[in-house]
């Protein structure tokens, strides 16, 4: 029978899949599906045609937030719904639930082996897999619903209680612990920047979400001996940089918004603005809500600065954030101080890195690096060709960190653009949250796969470059 016969064809190919190919391919069909489902009017309004419904699905799945729709008016409460969906799936991670469905399409294959080539987005270690998805589900579900309760009962007061604040509550609260920066409102939530409730929820959520669940596992393993000593060194590090990245965050805004004189912060009180400047600082590493108006009038060029090394930076591995990772960024201080000290060896709070991690910490940050370079100098070349309306060079190169590294920050320039710059875009959300060597290995091992497996057999002779 036909079927019968396609869906043996399609097993047998997915069998031949290695897992960043698998991870990939998941991918594409889950934002194609995503696509087709929020073009239907059950879902959108007839504003809402199929390249806003792949822009936005696509935003949704690599929990970005760009978006050139406005997600409370234009989709229905039931296309809400299935955003909200999209964005489970998405900050769960990939490689998570691509690894965990691989298991069952391609049961009976060497996945052990094959296991090996899909640690680029994460590390869940062979045989675990299935352990691993439920703890991270679980982990989501209570800290989702936690934040819900919290903004339902204490943060959304001015909602009138029932199915809009409920709703309100529980989407933001999804949004913000897969550091998805989707909103309700068009104005993202600059109504409640003197809300402490909202802010504080929001910000954990938004924090612990970017932690990653290894880490908060970690932590809650421990938490009746709660020590640094217990603790691994990757959730030492984690939480180390993490606050250390907030501090700097937080104090760099206040600082160079209150020299500037800039909109950004210095119209408000000093409690507001320290407020709005923990928000902004905790939020550009990936999550993308504001409580302020973001444009080139309203903040400095220090102050966007700041914020795009921030959003480069990005959350920690296995987090539902992007970016480079934390860990990458730490990997490259500890390698540039063990240069300048003259040692062989990089060595992190007494433990000895290998060097496949520096490598790969290297190749993450300089392959990211010429990745937003080549997308803002596309973003640059089409508004120039195609007359549309200019933006200069930091927007530009603000609005291609800001979806690469699945940030969703914006200063009004992706709803302005063509559908070009917006197909840029679209690539530059996926290549962000697959991660840029794993998209990288899948295109080699495509096209070199015979090549790729004999390279590691062939070794060659030793010769310094100077640099």
């Amino acid at each position: 029978m036909p079927i019968p016969a396609a869906l043996s064809r399609t097993q047998a190919w997915y069998r031949r899949l290695t897992v960043p190919q698998f991870t990939v391919v998941t991918g594409l069909l889950v934002i194609l599906a995503g696509t087709l489902i929020l073009a239907t009017p059950v879902c959108s309004g007839s504003q809402v045609g199929l390249w806003e419904a792949l822009f936005t699905a696509t935003s949704a799945v690599t929990v970005t937030g760009l978006s050139v729709i406005d997600v409370g008016r234009d989709l229905t409460p039931i296309g809400q719904g299935v955003l909200a969906v999209m964005i489970l799936v998405g900050g769960l991670g990939l490689m998570a639930i691509t690894t965990f469905l691989q298991g069952f399409v391609v049961r009976g294959t060497a996945l052990r082996q094959r296991l090996d080539r899909g640690q680029t987005l994460d590390e869940f270690g062979v045989g675990g897999v299935g352990s691993t998805f439920r703890g991270i589900a679980l982990t989501a579900a209570v800290m989702i619903l936690i934040g819900a309760t919290v903004l339902y009962s204490f943060g959304f007061t001015d909602l009138p209680r029932g199915p809009e604040r409920l709703w309100a509550s529980l989407f933001h609260s999804i949004s913000a612990y897969n550091n998805a920066g989707f909103g309700l409102w068009s104005d993202s939530l600059e109504n409640y920047r003197t809300n402490g409730v909202v802010n504080a929820v929001i910000l954990v959520l938004i924090v612990l979400g970017g932690l990653g669940w290894r880490v908060t596992n970690d932590v809650w393993t421990h938490r009746q001996r709660l020590n640094r000593r217990n603790l691994s060194l990757h959730t030492r590090l984690v939480l180390r940089s993490s606050l250390i990245l907030i501090a700097i965050g937080t104090g760099g805004l206040l600082i160079t918004e209150s020299l500037t004189r800039g909109q950004f912060l210095s119209s408000v009180a000093w409690p507001e603005r320290l407020m709005a400047a923990l928000f902004e600082s905790v939020s550009a590493r990936t999550a993308g809500f504001t409580t302020v108006h973001l444009s080139l009038q309203s903040i400095s060029d220090s102050g966007l600065l700041l914020m795009m090394t921030l959003m480069f930076i990005g959350a920690s591995p296995g987090g539902t954030g992007g970016g480079i990772k934390t860990t990458t960024v730490v990997a490259l201080v500890a390698a540039t101080r063990s240069t300048l000290r003259g040692r062989e060896d990089v060595v992190i709070r007494n433990r000895q890195i290998s060097d496949k991690v520096v490598l790969r910490a290297v190749s993450i940050t300089v392959a990211s690096l010429l990745f937003v370079l080549a997308m803002a100098l596309l973003l640059a070349l089409s508004s120039n060709l195609s007359g549309e309306e200019p933006f200069t060079f930091l927007e530009l190169l603000f609005t291609c960190i800001s979806a690469f590294a699945t940030v969703g920050l914006d200063l009004g320039v992706t709803e302005h653009l063509g559908r070009f710059g917006q197909l840029v875009l679209v690539l530059g959300m996926f290549v962000g949250r697959l991660g840029i060597l794993l998209l990288l290995s899948a295109i080699w091992e495509t096209l070199n796969r015979d090549l790729f497996t004999r390279q590691n057999r062939i070794g060659f002779p030793r010769e310094d470059l100077y640099v």
